[in-house]
């Protein structure tokens, strides 16, 4: 049974081979063979036709069923066919990737007669860009005696980035047909032009672009110096306070040493001077050290003055200035790449100073003795101690100066996938560093005050409170980054560079002196940008140091 039904299967199959052979001709015989009769014919598929819009683009030929047509004599409600050209790059580029309309297919390709385009565009990857053309004659070729080389495309808008290609996510496109083949013009960007105002990126690469630029010249403009750090206020930050009188003798019953005083610096930052002794019968009270306190400086501290005993009572301590904000470091790192070009690295801003120490609050002192007493009609308290003087804020720092803008031809960001053939790379000169702001002078610690008097010059007088330490000047900020020249800025190496190709780098941008630096001197003086044909940076997810 089994038998049958193979031999019923081999004979349907050879008559639809003998149909598919008669239907074919003389053509379909030589795709079709036989191994034996009872096989039946087997018919091998013809080779595919090359298409008329394949080929290299200094010699495939311009058909309108190939390419929209874009010239300056253009109009963009032209249809885009060789006989009405369209005006501007970036309307061609539509109609190449989604269709003229009325049903046609996309195209995606563009020519271009060779002129100058100002205008910033966006290619889709997949979408072709053949400049160079020669539409004199209205053949659209690029050899010839005003086409090709002699005569590119150029794309020279006066700001923004001028050629940006997409990935395969800015696209309808997909699959193996996503590369753009841009051959053929000079892409020119203005000085400064990217986004952030500083730098000059001729072309980006959006990730996961795919692109092959041939018979192309690039050039990008020169960097814009960074901005220059803002300075901290020239006037110096809060003033202490000046300390309290203590109590005379013999005018209250219990003198209080003086109470103290407090400066308040912002961010909960204190400078407090000591309370002053207070004033006995038989002994005078010490007085409090100033605040802030030390724990692991305590030499820094400011001492309390002891009270009368045996002895007369002492002084409080002055209070210590506080620590100078010192000179910040200088932007070093190759800064990182994103969408908007280069981002560089400002120089570190400058800390603030240190507060000044309170000043200790005097010894109190005492009423009985081998001294003059306090008449029985008056109250019987010894003098107290004086308050110390608080200590003046710290001024703030500086702010890190700026970054000098890039000067980078071409930009490869993550997946993407470049070729570059037979192309002059130039770039021009990077930006230099910004010079980093400068500190704010700290405040002036006060005097601590004077302690109570005998009640008459026999008695001992209480003692004074010691003064505020001065505040710590703010810190001088860094200078930033020079700016890069690069010729091709990548984040991973995917790409190739063809024979005859070039690759010129331009200077670097010099990096940013420190506030208050001069000029040779290179503590906290920024880095040079970095300088050279191919460059890998990080992208900008990740850490620049």
């Amino acid at each position: 049974m089994g038998r049958r039904l193979d031999d019923r299967g081999r004979g349907i199959a050879r008559y639809l081979a003998l149909l598919a052979l008669g239907s074919t001709g003389a053509a379909g015989v030589s795709g079709c063979y036989s191994d034996s009769c009872a096989e039946g014919y087997l018919c091998e598929p013809l080779p595919p036709q090359p298409s008329p819009c394949d080929g290299d683009p200094a010699t495939a030929p311009a058909l309108d069923e190939c390419g929209v047509f874009v010239s300056e004599q253009g109009d963009d409600s032209s249809p885009g066919i060789k006989g009405a050209p369209v005006k501007t790059l970036q309307h061609a580029i539509g109609l190449a990737e989604h269709g003229r309309g009325h049903g046609e297919e996309a195209t995606r390709r563009v020519y271009a007669c060779g002129g100058e385009f100002a205008e910033t565009i966006t290619l889709p990857s997949g979408v072709d860009l053949w400049g160079g053309r020669r539409c004199d004659g209205g053949d659209w070729s690029y050899e010839g005696s005003f086409g090709g080389p002699d005569h590119p495309t150029i794309i020279a808008p006066p700001g923004g980035i001028p050629l940006r290609v997409l990935g395969e996510a800015g696209t309808a496109l997909a699959g193996d047909e996503t590369t753009s083949v841009i051959a053929g013009v000079r892409v020119v960007a203005a000085d400064a032009s990217a986004p952030d105002g500083k730098s000059s990126i001729a072309v980006i690469l959006s990730t996961g672009a795919r692109a092959f630029v041939q018979d192309s010249v690039i050039v990008a403009g020169d960097g814009k110096d960074g901005e220059p750090g803002e300075d901290a206020d020239t006037e110096r930050a809060t003033d202490g306070e000046s300390g309290n009188h203590g109590a005379n003798a013999c005018t209250v019953d219990a003198a209080v040493g003086a109470l103290p005083v407090v400066t308040m610096c912002g961010d909960g930052i204190e400078s407090t001077g000591g309370y002053g002794g207070d004033g006995g019968l038989d002994v005078g009270g010490d007085g409090a050290p100033g605040q802030p306190a030390l724990a692991e400086d305590p030499m820094r501290d400011s001492q309390a003055g002891r009270g009368a005993d045996q002895t007369r009572c002492e002084d409080g301590g002055d209070g210590a200035h506080g620590a100078d904000g010192g000179r910040a470091d200088g932007a070093f790192g190759p800064g990182f790449l994103s969408d908007d070009g280069w981002i560089g690295v400002r120089g570190e801003d400058g800390t603030k100073g240190g507060v000044g120490y309170g000043g200790g609050g005097g010894g109190g002192s005492k009423s009985r003795g081998p001294m003059f007493a306090c008449p029985t009609s008056r109250p019987q308290s010894g003098a107290a101690g004086g308050s110390g003087g608080s200590g003046g804020c710290g001024g703030k720092g500086g702010w890190g100066g700026g970054y000098g803008g890039a000067s980078i031809g071409i930009v490869a960001l993550e997946g993407t996938d470049l070729t570059v053939a037979n192309t002059n790379v130039f770039t021009g000169k990077g930006g230099n560093g910004g010079v980093g702001g400068t500190g704010q002078p700290g405040g002036a610690g006060q005097l601590g005050a004077h302690g109570g008097v005998g009640f008459v010059d026999a008695m001992w007088g209480a003692c004074k409170g010691g003064a505020g330490g001065h505040g710590g000047r703010g810190g001088d900020a860094g200078g930033g980054l020079g700016g890069a020249s690069v010729g091709i800025a990548y984040v991973v190496p995917n790409f190739a560079i063809r024979p005859g190709t070039t690759i010129v780098p331009g200077t670097p941008g010099t990096g940013g002196l420190a506030g208050n630096a001069g000029t040779e001197d290179e503590v906290g003086t920024g880095k040079p940008g970095p300088r050279a044909p191919l460059y890998a940076f990080p992208a900008a997810s990740e850490p620049i140091h």
